[in-house]
């Protein structure tokens, strides 16, 4: 039977079906009341939009920690766990279309703006840049390899993804990247420090967490090599 919401190893770890607990500091709950506490936070997620009914969860948590007979026939489980699914899942489509829509409201807003923006160029593909500081190095090709720093945000300032907190630059493939990156990289030299706003058929499209987000990336382009790195 698929359960969407919770695992059956979750329900384990249950010990207080009977009652619900809430303190008023998250630090001084026990280690069976954080638990239950993340437990029934991780349901109130999941069934968010869909209606609720907290006397028949409990019911059926007492009657499954029991071992009673349930008062659903294996057949009406089953439907009603389908049925749940389904509604979880509209309602999540319905937030995520919801999200998307505001994210291609902003980022179209952000790329207008910054467009108009001192020293800032779009390319015919639509990537906004600005030089920050002229390189004077080699310019990379599709086929090198490349080692930078970056930091990555939404149009909001939200940070997503920073090489420069981890310590560490990255190395990886011009051709490995979106296609935003492998555009501009092509375009910089050794040195250059660039600010790249990337709009979303150039960064992830429709796919994965970022999908129809603009992305704006400050990039340090270290170094430049021939090829793919080792053990790639």
């Amino acid at each position: 039977m698929n359960r969407p919401f919770v695992t059956t190893a979750a329900f384990a770890l249950t010990l207080l079906a009977g009652t619900a607990t809430q303190a008023a500091e998250p630090a001084a709950m026990s280690e069976t009341a954080r638990m239950n506490y993340a437990l029934g936070y991780q349901l109130g997620r999941d069934l968010a939009g869909t209606d609720f009914q907290s006397e028949a969860l409990l019911s059926g948590i007492a009657d499954g920690q029991k071992g009673t007979q349930p008062k659903l026939s294996p057949q009406e489980m089953e439907g009603a766990l389908k049925a749940l699914e389904q509604r979880i899942s509209e309602q999540r489509a319905k937030e995520q279309a919801a999200v998307a829509q505001r994210a291609a409201a902003a980022g179209s807003a952000y790329l207008a703006e910054n467009a108009l923006a001192a020293g800032v160029k779009t390319t015919a593909s639509g990537l906004q840049y600005k030089v920050v500081k002229e390189g004077t190095g080699r310019t990379p090709t599709a086929s090198d390899t490349v080692t930078v720093h970056y930091r990555g945000t939404l149009v909001d300032g939200t940070e997503f993804d920073s090489s420069f907190k981890r310590g560490q630059p990255a190395t990886f493939p011009v051709s490995g990247v979106i296609p935003g990156w492998t555009e501009a990289l092509q375009m910089m030299k050794e040195g250059a420090q660039w600010k790249i706003a990337v709009p979303p058929n150039l960064a992830y499209g429709d796919r994965g967490p970022l999908a129809g987000q603009v992305l704006v990336f400050d990039v340090e382009l270290i170094s430049t090599a021939p090829g793919a790195p080792a053990g790639q």
